[in-house]
């Protein structure tokens, strides 16, 4: 037996017991005439004393000789602690050290195994396996499972069945590139990694499973961002006979679930708002309502002067920063520099004080007086000690920098509280958008999403114009899921594949599997897929979803710890029938 009681778990009803404790070496400290060793594993830690009067020698001369991280296990006697530790669970009492066995030694780790450690990012990837022994790391990864039960635990209540679904399956044109994998039995053919079990889950209710639910890895060889993993994990759900409102209940139950029993909060609202309403009074599709700061659009206040900057633009947008009034000269400048960075790639920025005293002061008052400013604070909702923030220009580029702005802007005046949680429903986006480069429409969400019932003979007329029965649940400015109503008929999953540019014998190649499916009594069914890193990492006070991968990938889709991808060698390359030109 490795050990009695783990390290976390001794109090002072256990003095007097004799214990068997196993762990790594925190730290030690040597008096010379006493050792004291902080003993630590997953669940604690706990103080080790090497008393020269009371412990056999050899076991004090071992204790002299441990060193940072070395896997020891002790059998002792629990003591009460002459200083005690308030800070740790552990800290009323101490080991009395009898017995010392050294399990393994260990070389000096390149970081302090701390929870404020000396080591950058990169060379803690590269040790992930040491980072994880750091509390920051661990109770993220513990937490994870608690959501993921969590989860579990709430849709098997709804009578969601778990069904596992192929890993290796077909590659498809739509969407991000897949990762594909050579098959050795087939030559010249390949097999793809899902970016989604979307086909399968609706195959899945055409067989009759009704409700089903999967926590799955997806893969995705898309350009990275800094928040992207080329792998990651959804929570994939699918319904048979259902229409927007059953699914949109039911996932609110989930997100009420999670937040209660992770964070004991009661959430009584879900707001919802379509595609358009977001995109104009707040510049996105996932917006943060945890605060104000909502867009007012100037145009028709502020074209009618000589400025010629308002005059020419086609949207003219502001917001108004609460207490804003206070920023500096230099801090004003400061957010102008910041807008003018090529990450935004804003021209500059119109502003305008408003004054305890009812007045304004703005950064044109050459071309308006004090009636117009009037005019921005009450469209913007302004109030005094306020500062009305003004961008223009084209439409779309102006709402995304004004949108970053106001998250920027958020985060600089503590508005982002990750204690406080503002699901958000945005429904009715586009079923199609338009893509220069290739000259076609593509699905905005997949190729399966259904158009609103009533829109269909839009089709052939006005495609751009047609809303999809669609749907994305928003936190905290994040999109933590999303989801649609899927198309069950053949008829018109054909139609939207004529208008995706595919001809009838493309479209069979690729989804025939599918479309033969739906003549077999395809019952009306949708779905939503949460993204589980994402929705872990928020429920977690935090919006870096690497912190609760157990081993993520870096920024360039590098594991720096195994080093891959890696090249592998010509015996692999001729049994997989393939040629690389390694340069």
């Amino acid at each position: 037996m490795y050990r009695s009681h783990h390290c976390g778990q001794l109090r002072a009803l256990n003095i007097n017991e004799e214990v068997t404790l196993s762990g790594w070496v925190q730290k030690s400290r040597d008096k010379g005439f006493v050792i004291w060793v902080d003993l630590r594993d997953r669940y604690g830690i706990t103080q080790l004393i090497f008393d020269a009067e009371r412990t056999p020698e050899a076991m004090v001369n071992m204790a002299k000789s441990l060193g940072r991280e070395f896997v020891i296990q002790v059998t002792g006697t629990v003591i009460e602690r002459a200083s005690k530790n308030p800070n740790l669970e552990t800290g009323d009492i101490e080991i009395l050290v009898s017995k010392l066995t050294l399990l393994n030694e260990a070389k000096v780790p390149p970081f302090t195994i701390e929870d404020q450690t000396d080591g950058g990012e990169e060379l803690r990837m590269k040790y992930r396996y040491l980072d994880i022994r750091r509390n920051p790391v661990k109770n993220n990864l513990i937490f994870r499972h608690k959501v993921t039960q969590e989860v579990r635990s709430y849709l098997s209540s709804q009578e969601f069945i778990e069904v596992e679904t192929p890993y290796l399956i077909k590659s498809t044109p739509e969407g991000a590139r897949d990762f594909v994998v050579p098959s050795r039995m087939n030559e010249g053919q390949f097999y793809a990694l899902p970016q989604s079990p979307q086909t399968f889950k609706q195959l899945l209710m055409v067989g009759g499973m009704d409700r089903y639910f999967q926590i799955v890895k997806c893969f995705r060889d898309e350009d990275l961002r800094a928040d992207r993993q080329p792998e990651f994990t959804q929570i994939d759900c699918e319904m048979a006979f259902v229409n927007q409102e059953d699914i949109l209940n039911i996932f609110e139950g989930l997100t009420r679930h999670l937040i209660k029993s992770i964070h004991g909060k009661d959430i009584s609202s879900f707001p919802r708002m379509t595609y358009d309403d977001a995109l104009q009074t707040y510049g996105n599709d996932k917006p943060d309502i945890r605060f104000g700061m909502k867009f007012g659009e100037l145009n028709a206040i502020s074209q009618h002067k000589d400025f010629g900057v308002f005059n020419s633009a086609e949207l003219v947008v502001g917001i108004a920063v609460p207490g804003g009034n206070s920023f500096t000269r230099k801090e004003i400048d400061s957010i102008i520099n910041w807008l003018k960075r090529p990450q935004v790639g804003a021209l500059g920025m119109i502003y305008s004080r408003c004054n305890d005293d009812g007045t304004y002061k703005s950064s044109v008052d050459k071309f308006y007086d004090q009636e117009d400013l009037a005019q921005w604070a009450e469209v913007t909702g302004a109030q005094a000690g306020d500062l009305v923030c003004v961008l223009s220009g084209p439409t779309d580029k102006v709402r995304t920098q004004l949108s970053a702005l106001r998250m920027e802007l958020a985060e600089r005046l503590g508005l982002r509280n990750p204690k406080e949680f503002a699901p958000l429903w945005v429904t009715d986006f586009p079923l199609l958008e338009w893509d220069e480069d290739s000259k076609r429409f593509h699905a905005m969400h997949h190729p399966f999403t259904a158009p609103k019932p009533d829109q269909i003979k839009l089709l052939d007329s006005d495609p751009g114009a047609v809303k999809a029965n669609a749907y994305d649940l928003v936190l905290n400015g994040n999109e933590i899921g999303g989801g649609s109503i899927r198309i069950h008929d053949k008829a018109t999953q054909a139609l939207m594949f004529n208008h995706l540019g595919f001809t009838p014998e493309e479209a069979k190649e690729q989804f025939g599997f599918l479309m033969n499916a739906f003549e077999y009594g395809a019952p009306p069914h949708g779905g939503l897929a949460f993204g589980l890193d994402r929705l872990v990492a928020i429920l977690g006070g935090q919006e870096t979803i690497r912190d609760f991968i157990a081993f993520p990938k870096n920024n360039s889709g590098r594991d720096v710890m195994i080093d891959a991808p890696s090249a592998i060698d010509a015996a692999q390359l001729n049994e997989l029938h393939l040629k690389v030109d390694i340069k």
